[in-house]
């Protein structure tokens, strides 16, 4: 059975940017009920990894729950650790990395920031590793890139419980606000060499 992972900093450590009510709801309630539904839908005996019961139940009509609660257990565990409340940057090369994939650092910020803007509805935008360059993609619900052989670096949550708490209706500013304060590279760094 699976438990909910420990938030890396502590629920108030995000502020002003993300405010320890809206982790309390965001982590706390929605987090949390991925997991208990994510149990109540596997059996006490099953031995895979979060990772495997999501690859296997992918694109599974009559495992749809299964993987929307398995994905979403994954991608907040993975959004969790893509922040940082102590602003990191980009090492040498993944700055040489990203320049050669987005032009700058500034581009990369444009298109991500993009990205997450037009995600219609509920989602995900990711910086991932594919064909061994950098690419930013977003994905709907549950989705996520490790199902389409792509190797995740961050993701922004862009569900409305992510931020309405902080920012109503203003994604932009949201996103914005992460890109510039509280990305952690560090973890970027530690899914590229992985």
């Amino acid at each position: 059975m699976f438990t909910l992972s420990p938030l890396p900093f502590a629920p108030n450590a995000l502020e002003p940017h993300i405010f320890a009510r809206t982790l309390e709801f965001h982590y706390g309630k929605h987090h949390q009920a991925y997991v208990d539904n994510l149990n109540k839908l596997i059996t006490a005996t099953e031995t895979k990894s979060l990772e495997e019961i999501m690859t296997s139940s992918f694109n599974q009509p009559d495992q749809m729950a299964i993987f929307n609660n398995a994905a979403q257990v994954y991608n907040h565990n993975f959004y969790w650790q893509s922040l940082s409340p102590a602003p990191t940057k980009p090492s040498a090369e993944m700055t040489a990395m990203i320049i050669d994939s987005f032009g700058s650092l500034e581009a990369f910020g444009e298109q991500f920031l993009a990205a997450a803007l037009s995600q219609f509805g509920s989602g995900w935008a990711w910086l991932v590793l594919a064909a061994g360059k950098l690419q930013i993609v977003k994905t709907a619900n549950a989705d996520n890139p490790l199902v389409h052989d792509q190797k995740p670096l961050l993701t922004i949550d862009v569900w409305e419980h992510a931020y309405y708490l902080d920012y109503q209706n203003r994604r932009a500013d949201y996103v914005k606000d992460l890109i510039a304060n509280l990305l952690n590279w560090d973890f970027a760094e530690t899914q590229l060499k992985s």
